[in-house]
């Protein structure tokens, strides 16, 4: 094809990017019309994508990191032909019910690989898809799995701190069919990158193991020639593309009054002229249609051929269970087992050892399992027996030692679940969701089904201290929507809570775990009572004079203060709430029989935020309301009060003002 084609395709990117962001008037023009050239080259002569099969396993996969240039994006979906892509959806840019929004969703339209807007997690997130590429191709051999991740990415995400995290674990890990795509611009929404950068980009991508190269972003050839080094090279790639924000713009190209605004009706007028597009508004030629086809056209032949070899293949029934997670069902039976093994054990370890336990179990009967830890491998015992590290010489393996990035490691833990075939989860201290957050919240918005393993869950960590003592994490963490937050009170409570996240479709979990050692409280596992969010854990001996209600480590001490109550005739209920989300979701009439019309204590060592909806009026709360301290857990508990014989006392109060 030739440099003129190109030239309109690049050109049609423009016009619907201008147009779009007009109609709206609201939007980010800039990139993608400086981008246009660099996105048709890559999609033109070396993307491999069916856009009538958006979900073909084997598809290259196209990351926009700088995810307010989404019309980019949709611009290409609909000159590529995608059926959910039409141009009312480019019309409606940015209006409700449209799948056209500010910035791409992940499953809002066919082909947005991930969410991407918040700078740096898109390259972040790319970085786990192309982890997940190389361990599915150790796995299942090139018939099957062998395809490029490529990332556009701007200068913001290359500010974010996650960048950083990124490119080091992939450059660590040798990912060399990872290829981003600098829109190096030299501009920010304040005006030119010198005001708050002198960072040596290609240097920094050198120095973490990455191949790098610089070219003119206008320059079609050189363009090609650079993505083909890159493809060639062993390592990950950096093309640095020099390009004009807003390109074509006569008055407003190169500055950054084109980043985040509609160009204005005369701008565009001009541009239409500078750019030499005759066409109206939405318009575009069927030439140009015909040569965004053809590349369609190519993906569907390579989906086809695909298709084939799979159908051929002696790990067709394997490959295919772990993409569509029917791998899973094994888990059932196995779990059912355990919890009944656990009941009549009855073990007392710190729900860390209980999840290491539970997921003994997951890791043996599902094989896509992958886990991981950053650099807390020991204390999040994320690890269990049978697993083996994962290396740029090993991509066998199904444990990613992720190291000191929280941030990077839940990004690519997103990245390792959003490319399919892979089911993963990875760990670190609950202090240290804070660091991960960004990333959490993209796995609920996204509704990827990430595991996160928090551990040292509050003050019972102990002499580390108030910087490591998780208060108000929890709390923090249950008002996220889409995220279920389990809090564990024995091993039965932590098996179950991994049977209901390994089988979650649609909605990430995250486990917050003690450190220290808690009893077996469960007589009978028959059922997943976790499930619920709530239950009855013992109740009264007869109508009931208050609710004890507790989560993790503090159900221990309801329990107690139930028994100091009961011998002085005082009839209490205790109730273990594992995840708040799970209990919401059950019926009016159930959540009722649990709450019960007694008054009620809660009992957990964190902040009272979150407990008020299921406290009501007549109530009291045993928990924080400061930062920890530094001591042993006995002192930590009496000093801050969070007691079997405060909640007794408290339960006291309540019956003598009721």
């Amino acid at each position: 094809m030739t440099n003129s084609n190109e030239k309109m395709m690049a050109n049609a990117i423009r016009a619907l990017t201008m147009d779009a962001v007009q109609a709206a008037n609201s939007g980010h023009p800039g990139m993608p019309m400086g981008m246009a050239d660099v996105a048709t080259v890559l999609f033109n002569r070396f993307i491999n994508i069916d856009s009538a099969n958006a979900s073909w396993a084997d598809r290259d996969r196209f990351v926009l990191s700088a995810g307010h240039g989404s019309m980019l994006l949709y611009s290409i979906h609909h000159l590529l032909g995608y059926s959910d892509m039409d141009m009312e959806q480019i019309r409606n840019f940015r209006q409700m019910g449209y799948r056209t929004a500010g910035h791409p969703e992940y499953g809002h339209a066919a082909g947005i690989e991930t969410t991407t807007g918040p700078l740096g997690q898109g390259i972040a997130t790319a970085v786990g898809m192309a982890l997940a590429e190389r361990m599915q191709n150790a796995r299942f051999g090139d018939d099957l799995v062998n395809h490029f991740t490529y990332v556009i990415s701007g200068d913001g995400c290359l500010m974010e701190g996650i960048s950083h995290e990124a490119i080091d674990l992939a450059g660590h890990l040798g990912l060399g069919q990872l290829i981003v795509m600098w829109d190096d611009n030299s501009i920010t929404i304040d005006g030119g990158t010198e005001l708050s950068t002198s960072t040596n980009q290609a240097q920094r991508f050198d120095a973490a193991g990455w191949h790098t190269l610089a070219v003119d972003g206008h320059d079609p050839e050189a363009i090609a020639a650079a993505i083909e080094a890159a493809r060639a090279d062993g390592r990950p790639s950096l093309i640095a593309c020099k390009t004009v924000i807003g390109f074509g713009s006569p008055n407003k190209q190169g500055t950054s009054g084109v980043h985040g605004a509609a160009l204005g009706v005369d701008e565009v007028a001009l541009t239409r002229k500078q750019l030499g597009w005759d066409y109206p508004a939405f318009e575009i030629p069927e030439t140009v249609y015909t040569d965004w086809h053809a590349i369609a056209a190519r993906g569907a032949k390579a989906s086809e051929a695909w298709n084939t070899r799979l159908a051929a293949s002696d790990q067709a029934a394997k490959f295919t269970a772990a993409l569509d997670g029917s791998d899973r069902a094994p888990l059932t039976q196995a779990m059912a087992d355990y919890r009944a093994q656990l009941v009549a054990d009855k073990p007392k370890v710190a729900t860390r050892k209980s999840s290491q336990m539970a997921l003994e179990i997951v890791n043996g009967a599902i094989g896509s399992m992958v886990g991981g830890s950053a650099d807390l491998t020991g204390s999040n015992l994320t690890r269990t027996s049978a697993m083996t590290p994962v290396s740029k010489t090993d991509y066998a393996g199904n444990y990613i030692y992720f190291g000191v990035r929280e941030h990077g490691m839940a990004a690519a833990l997103n990245g390792l679940q959003l490319h399919g075939g892979l089911r993963a989860y990875g760990g670190t201290f609950l202090a240290f969701a804070d660091y991960c957050r960004g990333s959490i919240r993209l796995s609920a918005l996204m509704g990827v089904p990430v595991t996160y393993v928090m551990t040292h869950d509050s003050i019972g960590l102990g002499e580390d201290g108030p910087t490591h003592q998780p208060v108000e994490h929890v709390a923090s963490l249950r008002v996220m929507p889409n995220l279920n937050v389990f809090r564990p009170c024995d091993a039965v409570e932590a098996a179950e809570a991994w049977e209901i996240a390994i089988n979650s479709d649609s909605t990430p979990s995250l486990m917050a775990l003690s450190r220290q050692g808690l009893p077996t409280v469960r007589d009978d596992a028959s059922e997943n009572l976790t499930a619920k969010g709530m239950y009855v854990l013992r109740e009264a001996d007869g109508a009931r004079d208050v609710t004890l209600m507790a989560t993790g480590s503090e159900v221990e001490i309801a329990l107690a203060a139930a028994d100091t109550l009961a011998a002085e005739g005082i009839k209490a209920a205790v109730v273990s709430a594992p995840c708040f989300e799970l209990f919401d979701r059950q019926d009016a009439a159930y959540r009722a029989s649990v709450l019960g019309t007694a008054p009620r204590i809660g009992v957990e060592a964190g902040v009272v935020t979150g407990w008020e909806k299921y406290l009501g009026d007549n109530s009291a709360f045993i928990g924080m309301s400061s930062f920890g301290a530094s001591a042993p857990i006995g002192a930590l508990y009496q000093h801050f009060g969070i007691t079997s014989a405060a909640a007794a006392q408290a339960a006291r109060d309540l019956l003598a003002t009721s």
